[in-house]
């Protein structure tokens, strides 16, 4: 699985910004292709309690192409924070594909929270060039299906 970032202004014009019932599922592939950047080439699902709970925690370090993804049933508040993490990272709160917040998060003192579907957690500088409104899918690739 990997992390793609489709910026909401790529050509001018807002496709993805979730505003009518459109939630950015219908992204022009010939206007945002060009766009289109892959944030991080392996991601990992935390998707037991435990993986939940433990998230970045007791970890030392993590790849700059990687990236952490909760994803969630339903959109509503959801915090992180950074006890026991070692090193700073990018939070970004993602609500029906649609980037939310960015936070910066820094080792031992950091809390935030958001309302979102999906929460990232990404190597520090990874979402420099992400912004609120911009689009962030997380797509399966041919590596994912032989598992």
């Amino acid at each position: 699985m990997r992390l793609v970032h489709y910026p909401a202004n790529a050509d001018g014009a807002d496709t993805n910004d979730g505003v009518d019932g459109n939630d950015g599922d219908d992204i022009d592939p010939a206007t945002s292709e060009s766009a289109r950047h892959v944030v991080a080439s392996t991601v990992d699902v935390a998707d037991t309690v435990l993986s939940q709970t433990r998230g970045l925690m007791f970890r030392r370090s993590i790849p700059d192409d990687y990236a952490l993804a909760f994803r969630f049933d339903t959109i509503r508040t959801r915090d992180i924070h950074m006890l026991f993490v070692f090193f700073p990272i990018d939070a970004v709160w993602v609500a029906d594909g649609v980037v939310q917040r960015i936070e910066r998060m820094h080792p031992w003192r950091s809390f935030a929270r958001a309302r979102c579907d999906l929460l990232l957690e990404l190597p520090a500088g990874s979402a420099d060039d992400i912004d609120v409104g911009d689009r962030l899918v997380l797509e399966t690739t041919a590596s994912d299906s032989d598992h």
